[in-house]
């Protein structure tokens, strides 16, 4: 294959190309998730700990230190407090760690690009399945968490899974488009990590949206992280159902940011081996 020669953009085309390339994906994120605690003693026991140990440091800091409340209750507790606030932090750490790693994912390995006909298309999905991998481990620590303070789960939990997938679809848009930029632009590495970290402080990760005085909840609202972390608290914690208006007008957005992305990489690629 050609790596000067233009590549398909098109919907279609990403879609034949993951599933053609299926059984590499799985392969190669089960070596990502295995590879990260190869050599420790527990091994993969740490993708369960590290969230258990997160969610307990979390607790006594803005619980017992700061005093912070949600105001989910009049007799809120500290666990309340501790559940509502890991489901923000659980959220944007999915998306944190998605796009930390995509202006490196081409650059860190260049042997695909130069050497062998490889999909570089698929490396940002392996990441977020990695991601995924570790979402849903902090998942089943939050809803065990939840069931022990509170003695039962919200039947609305089962739509979890859909108020996060357009959140995946928007973070692998920008994995595409990133991993393309880190490749021309080494800057966008360092400074990922910044961004990421502004936009958790600007969603409503340690705070309600209704602590912030009206004339900038507009703004807060166009964080892309505000919506699926208030769906996500609605359906997990408050067991209510998903905003549907709001959950598909998020969705096309997500589907056009991600289609924008893979185009973008698509059209980049092709100067990939002459930069590296």
């Amino acid at each position: 294959m050609n790596p000067h020669a233009s590549q398909p953009t098109s919907l279609m085309s990403l879609t034949k190309s993951l599933w053609r390339n299926r059984q590499l994906i799985a392969q190669m994120t089960k070596r990502e998730v295995v590879g990260r605690y190869k050599g420790s003693v527990m091994g993969l026991l740490w993708s369960f700990l590290n969230p258990l140990f997160m969610l307990v440091v979390y607790t006594f800091v803005f619980s017992g230190v700061f005093k912070a409340r949600w105001g989910v209750s009049g007799n809120e507790t500290k666990s309340q407090f501790a559940i509502v606030l890991f489901v923000g932090m659980v959220v944007h750490g999915l998306f944190a760690e998605v796009l930390n790693r995509a202006p490196n994912l081409i650059l860190s390995n260049a042997n695909f690009v130069k050497k062998i006909i490889f999909p570089l298309e698929v490396l940002a999905v392996i990441s977020m399945g990695a991601a995924l991998f570790h979402y849903l481990v902090s998942l089943l620590v939050l809803f065990i968490a939840f069931a022990i303070f509170n003695g039962f789960l919200h039947w609305t939990v089962i739509f979890t899974p859909l108020v996060m997938l357009p959140l995946v679809l928007l973070t692998l848009g920008f994995a595409w488009a990133l991993a393309s930029l880190g490749v021309f632009l080494r800057d966008v590495g360092q400074t990922i990590g910044v961004v990421t970290t502004v936009i958790m402080f600007f969603a409503p990760v340690f705070y309600s949206i209704n602590a912030l005085p009206e004339a900038f909840r507009p703004w807060m609202m166009g964080n892309p992280l505000t919506f699926p972390i208030e769906q996500a608290r609605a359906v997990i914690i408050f067991g209510q159902l998903p905003n549907w208006t709001g959950l598909l007008i998020y969705a096309a957005i997500s589907i056009l940011v991600a289609w924008l992305g893979y185009a973008w990489f698509q059209k980049t690629r092709k100067g990939f081996a002459d930069v590296l």
